[in-house]
């Protein structure tokens, strides 16, 4: 355990917003956290990648940080450290003749963080693997284990982002599969060459950074708005308006069976006239108008003015909210 103060997190976010914490906290596994945690007072923020975060301002805390990697396989199932960043498990598990994660290749965050947010990408979630996860509980300071139903995962969602910098994420265990059946159904991955896995992976990751800024060049937090969720009547007057809208699948949702559907946020951003736009020192990506990215040394300030007049100008045009996926801090 290292102990860090008044730090810069510049490297520490993927924006690459250049604030500081008062103090960090460098966990590795095998580290001890019974007697250390009854010692820590005030602020607490937990961190994984950091690429999910936008900070506004210093934080007046302390930041916890996962570092390492640890891996262990017992037959179809896989327990990683919550450090460990997920596209290297991804690698790992294809290394290992185990399949299924291929689709969430390269996305930007750790393994803790793939509980926390049910990371997803082409049609595959987080949660469609996860087994259990296994935390520390800061509040109440002892070791504790969810099951995949106690996580109450949902798009974008989990039990853990409800309760914030209370549960430390130390170990994610994934069920996988010894076959290998690609997963094809997402429109973008049609036509892409399958005949491995690992094939499959990297076709996968180049259709990636054909839409996202690479890291070194441009800093970003990946998609910044979930999808937004409408009623039946929302869908159908937003089809009839505009015939080029892409359609969505219809979901039922449980127990009020209302049947609601997920719009692109994207299309809605890039139809309000902001696909390629840069505002101060933020700007929408060219390629992909769900992501915000750093143009020119921006502060999270930046972003969230951003953030706030294309919510406004799509909320005006759509009649549709806009929630950010990222987290504002």
């Amino acid at each position: 355990m290292k102990t860090f103060e008044n730090i810069s997190l510049k490297e520490y976010n993927t924006f690459g917003i250049d604030v500081k914490a008062r103090r960090m906290v460098v966990l590795e596994p095998g580290d001890d956290l019974s007697g250390k945690w009854k010692e820590e007072r005030g602020k607490l923020l937990v961190i994984g990648a950091g690429s999910n975060m936008v900070f506004t301002k210093d934080y007046d805390g302390t930041v916890l940080i996962l570092n390492g990697e640890e891996v262990r396989m017992d037959g179809l199932f896989v327990r990683a450290w919550g450090g460990m960043m997920m596209d290297d498990l991804v690698q790992w598990t294809l290394d290992n003749g185990l399949y299924g994660m291929e689709n969430l290749s390269a996305i930007p965050g750790t393994v803790g963080a793939s509980a926390v947010q049910n990371v997803g990408a082409y049609g595959a979630e987080a949660k469609d693997f996860i087994e259990r996860v296994e935390v520390y509980d800061l509040q109440e300071r002892c070791h504790c284990t969810f099951s995949n139903a106690d996580c109450q995962f949902a798009y974008r969602d989990s039990y853990f982002k409800h309760h914030p910098n209370r549960y430390l994420i130390l170990r994610v265990t994934y069920r996988l599969s010894r076959e290998f059946v690609p997963n094809l159904g997402y429109k973008a991955l049609e036509g892409l060459p399958h005949d491995t896995a690992q094939q499959l992976r990297e076709a996968i990751t180049e259709v990636r950074w054909q839409k996202l800024p690479r890291p070194e060049e441009h800093g970003s937090a990946g998609s910044f708005f979930k999808n937004p969720v409408v009623d039946e009547a929302t869908y159908r007057r937003l089809r009839e308006q505009y015939p080029d809208m892409p359609e969505a699948h219809s979901v039922t949702q449980p127990l009020s069976y209302t049947v609601t559907y997920k719009l692109s946020a994207g299309w809605l951003i890039d139809r309000a006239g902001w696909k390629g736009r840069v505002q101060g020192r933020a700007g929408v990506w060219p390629k992909n108008a769900l992501v915000l990215y750093n143009a020119d040394g921006c502060t999270g300030d930046d972003v969230r003015a951003l953030a706030k007049a294309i919510q406004q100008d799509v909320k005006q045009k759509f009649g549709v909210a806009l929630d950010p996926e990222a987290i504002i801090i």
